[in-house]
């Protein structure tokens, strides 16, 4: 399956839900608020995100019963999210290689033309 287009408006999600499965990976016992912090987002994008997660199957959400903070839940990433992760990683990868390459080329052109 080849990467898609990063003008697709799937790229942007895709990026954006592959952010929060490595944040959640780094740290499953994070709120939602400082999730949401931490990447830059509304906090009802991140309840988006973390919800679209769950409903494939990529996340699990655990409440942490004999806490305190009734509110305490860690996100889980579940062997579906694993690999799902794996594939976003290798996609969000090519594109960035893309994104340097054509960078690197850039500033070749824009030094030789400098130099004239």
């Amino acid at each position: 399956m080849p990467p898609p287009d990063p003008t697709a408006p799937d790229a942007g999600h895709d990026e954006t839900l592959f952010k929060v499965m490595r944040a959640l990976e780094a740290n499953p016992n994070t709120s939602q608020r400082e999730l949401a912090e931490s990447m830059g987002m509304s906090l009802g994008k991140a309840n988006y995100c973390l919800k679209a997660l769950v409903g494939k199957g990529l996340v699990k959400v655990r409440n942490f019963r004999n806490s305190q903070n009734k509110l305490a839940y860690a996100y889980l990433l579940t062997p579906k999210g694993v690999a799902a992760k794996t594939r976003l990683t290798t996609r969000f990868l090519k594109r960035k290689v893309a994104e340097y390459e054509a960078l690197k080329s850039e500033i070749e052109q824009l030094k030789r033309e400098a130099g004239q």
